[in-house]
């Protein structure tokens, strides 16, 4: 019976070890394919970046953690202004549909989704080039940018193993064309 006993504690703890890490690492790959959807997202969207409706530039703010830009993200007659940054651990995306006469973008009308989980930069997500591949400091990047670079490091748990994901795409902004 204390063999038997012995025996089947050890297989328990293999089972349940087993179970553990392989929910850790299904957490973990969903948390990269969301990450992953949520960039391929942004880098359409940011492709496609026009004017506002209000006549507004196309680059309204191009932060570290923080990027602000025009588009049409939901293929009605109305360009949204739309807004990606991190907050905490999440990557964030937030949208203003334009309303009024004149026409206007109202922060408190601001929808926000959360694209991404367990998001661990340090460094900044947002890295803005010029036209000849020069990275750009803060001042310039509003009239400068003409690619930008998105990093985002993804770990569920970083004390833990697997390491960090680095999930990076580059993205040349189409429509610009003139500088302020």
């Amino acid at each position: 019976i204390a063999i038997f006993i012995l025996a089947m504690g050890a297989v328990t703890g293999f089972i349940v070890t087993t179970y553990r890490i392989y929910g850790y690492a299904w957490q973990q790959v969903n948390a990269i394919a969301e990450a992953r959807r949520g960039v391929e997202t942004m880098v359409k969207e940011i492709r496609e970046a026009m004017p506002g409706d209000d006549g507004s530039f196309i680059i309204e703010r191009a932060d570290d953690f923080e990027f602000i830009f025009f588009s049409n993200i939901d293929g009605d007659e109305s360009i949204e202004r739309v807004r990606y940054f991190v907050q905490g651990t999440y990557f964030k995306k937030g949208a203003i549909n334009p309303t009024g006469w004149p026409i206007q973008y109202t922060l408190a009308d601001e929808d926000i989704i959360i694209l991404s989980r367990y998001v661990r930069n340090l460094p900044p997500i947002f890295r803005y080039f010029d036209g000849q591949g020069i990275e750009l400091a803060a001042p310039a990047r509003l009239r400068d940018t003409k690619v930008m670079r998105v990093r985002l490091i993804i770990n569920v748990n970083p004390y833990r193993l697997p390491d960090d994901f680095y999930l990076e795409s580059d993205v040349q902004i189409r429509n610009l064309k003139v500088n302020l």
